[in-house]
């Protein structure tokens, strides 16, 4: 029997022999090689902490100490010991394991947001709220040195760092190689000697009993104590986290499970907040993801075992949209690119490769990148954010006040919007067009094929004097949708029968609206389809095509309150137009993981279950008057 066929729990690991644990390691990353290369997911991360999450749960007692890791991108190896593994093989399915913690999953998850930069306010909250209560609790905190780029971790440091009865271990997981580990004797002794309470009392005694010596006391305290803290800085690079009154430990080679043991032990006995320096590799352990250049395998695709290749696939949103702004910033000298740490994922590499001294990348600081943007337009240039959807919401007063209030010219390129699907609840791209409506002079774009994407992208980059926003899905885009028609500056994508549905399609929802309407005209219903391209503002000419229309369908995939259906139903309340309604976009709930397909079709977004509604609806009809309506089913 395996190992890890024996590990239940987190407590099950203390019985283990250091040859054992070694053995475990090695299962554990067998386990996620073979699952990745099949269902993908993030496997770099995961491979980079092995050592260190069994050597967590071998100090702390989870779920009574709590564990929260920063983006979840490595909570694979802490699924495995916590009762997961025998579902493994599930991983990012529907019904299956999520990719990142999940609390519906296991008592041991308590944080499931995979947005950056969290964990550290999480923690802060929690082993407050244990020290207030009594309970005799630690929190862990694992963060990467990337999420540590993130003021909002920043900001709970500043608020860590003065609260001096918080149990809170933070595990700064170091895996760009920054900083060679510290080894030796001196070394761990003074790690021992810095995580003892007893080194902040004996400090406190030679403090008061120096400066009681008049004359030279105080000098031959500030003396002692520059000496301390220059050999302690010449050993490690904690200047930076004592500065603010933070205890640190390390660095500490991350893959040696005893030398990360005993640091967190030691750590664990000082009563206050310490953070644990751990020097890791991302992919350690798998070949082919060490010597994977761009990010050591972080999140592949499907790929072989043995060799690390991974299996073909067709270009995808992101690669047309990076040769587009290629070609643009070629074309503009004005045009410049940013992105929050995510240079290859957003697709400005190639951009950054071509135009070095106009790429900026920020870190995980979507704040910052907005705001800087605002700043890069006021300075004569255009400025192009890259960034998925869903992270934009971390940025939403900078878009409001400070690029729309000052009428800044900056383009937001939203990547990954809509269903998104595997990644779960916090990944989906579903809020942008809801929160943006309410941006005055912000214009919105939704491309539905590849050729409007660069169309779009050259229109939006032509505004000066407000922000533009240019949204795509995950995934391969669909066979280019030409358009039959021009109606102001919408396209029309069909015109078939009478005027009996207008159906208003918003980007990639457009290739579903078509298969409506031949499911439509295929039972003697005339059908519009129109792809507005802009759908912020309102186009007064789909005012005017509603109100000649029978029926009005918005499809979206978005959701509903405060989309663009919404948006719509309002300019036609203003126009006077009573043209009946059917609103179609996502329901407002988070929504669990599963392919975009089957994600799509349970929440109706299917061209089936439009159709289905969109003839019971023209029944209704025919057999007398109805009033505006909002499915609230689909």
């Amino acid at each position: 029997m395996a190992l890890l066929d024996s590990i239940g729990s987190p407590r099950d690991l203390r019985g283990l022999s250091p040859e054992q644990l070694d053995e475990l390691a090695a299962e554990v990353r067998d386990l996620m090689i073979r699952t990745v290369a099949t269902n993908s997911g993030h496997l770099g991360p995961n491979l980079g902490v092995v050592e260190l999450t069994l050597a967590i749960h071998r100090v702390f007692d989870s779920p009574h100490d709590r564990v929260v890791f920063d983006t979840g991108h490595q909570s694979y190896v802490h699924k495995l010991v916590t009762g997961r593994h025998a579902d493994f093989a599930t991983l990012r399915k529907e019904g299956g394991v999520s990719g990142y913690p999940s609390q519906s999953e296991s008592e041991h998850d308590i944080v499931e947001n995979s947005h950056a930069s969290t964990s550290l306010s999480y923690a802060d909250g929690l082993a407050k709220a244990y020290a207030i209560r009594g309970e005799d609790r630690h929190v862990v905190a694992v963060i990467g040195d990337g999420a540590l780029t993130g003021g909002m971790a920043w900001e709970a440091l500043n608020n860590i760092a003065i609260a001096k009865d918080s149990r809170l271990v933070i595990v700064v997981n170091d895996n760009e190689r920054s900083y060679t580990p510290t080894i030796g004797g001196l070394a761990t002794a003074l790690t021992s000697l810095r995580t003892n309470p007893r080194y902040e009392q004996v400090l406190d005694l030679v403090k008061k009993r120096l400066n009681a010596v008049p004359g030279v006391g105080h000098a031959a305290y500030d003396a002692l104590h520059a000496v301390k803290k220059g050999m302690k800085d010449a050993l490690a690079p904690q200047g930076l986290f004592e500065d603010l009154g933070l205890k640190y430990v390390g660095p500490v080679d991350g893959h040696d499970r005893a030398a990360m043991e005993q640091v967190l032990a030691n750590a664990k006995r000082f009563n206050g907040p310490v953070i644990v320096h751990a020097i890791t590799r991302k992919g350690q352990g798998y070949d082919p993801a060490l010597r994977h250049e761009a990010d050591q395998f972080h999140a592949p695709g499907p790929f072989d075992v043995q060799t690390g290749a991974e299996k073909p696939k067709g270009k995808i949103w992101t690669d047309h949209f990076s040769e587009a702004i290629v070609d643009l910033g070629a074309r503009r000298e004005d045009v410049v690119a940013l992105t929050a740490a995510m240079m290859h994922p957003v697709g400005l590499d190639v951009f950054a490769s071509r135009f070095p001294e106009r790429t900026f990348d920020v870190g995980i600081a979507e704040q910052h990148a907005v705001t800087s943007a605002a700043g890069l337009a006021m300075g004569g240039l255009h400025p192009v954010f890259a960034v998925y959807a869903t992270f934009l919401n971390r940025a939403f007063d900078q878009v409001l006040m400070d690029v729309a209030l000052h009428r800044c010219g900056v383009t937001f390129v939203l990547d990954r919007s809509g269903v998104t699907g595997d990644d779960g609840a916090s990944h989906n791209g579903m809020w942008d067009m809801s929160v943006l409506q309410v941006v005055p002079g912000l214009r919105l774009a939704a491309p539905r094929d590849v050729t409007r994407l660069r169309e779009l992208l050259d229109e939006a980059v032509q505004v000066d004097d407000a922000p533009t926003v240019v949204r795509f899905p995950k995934g391969p885009p669909p066979e280019d949708v030409p358009a039959v028609d021009r109606v102001g500056g919408a396209d029309v994508l069909v015109r078939e029968g009478e005027q009996d549905v207008l159906v208003v399609a918003v980007g990639s929802m457009c290739t579903t609206a078509v298969d409506v309407a031949a499911r439509l005209t295929a039972q003697g219903i005339g059908v519009t389809v129109v792809d507005p391209r802009w759908v912020k503002p309102v186009d007064p000419a789909i005012i005017e095509l509603a109100r000649q229309h029978r029926l009005v369908v918005s499809v979206e995939d978005n959701g509903r309150v405060g989309g663009c259906g919404a948006t719509l139903l309002q300019a036609l309340n203003d126009a006077g137009v009573r043209t009946p309604f059917r609103l179609h976009g996502i329901p407002q709930e988070f929504l669990d993981h599963a392919k975009r397909d089957a994600i799509l079709a349970r929440i109706g977004l299917d061209a089936q279950t439009i159709a289905r509604d969109v003839v019971e609806s023209v029944t209704a009809l025919d057999q007398g008057p109805t009033l505006v309506e909002v499915d609230h089913t689909a």
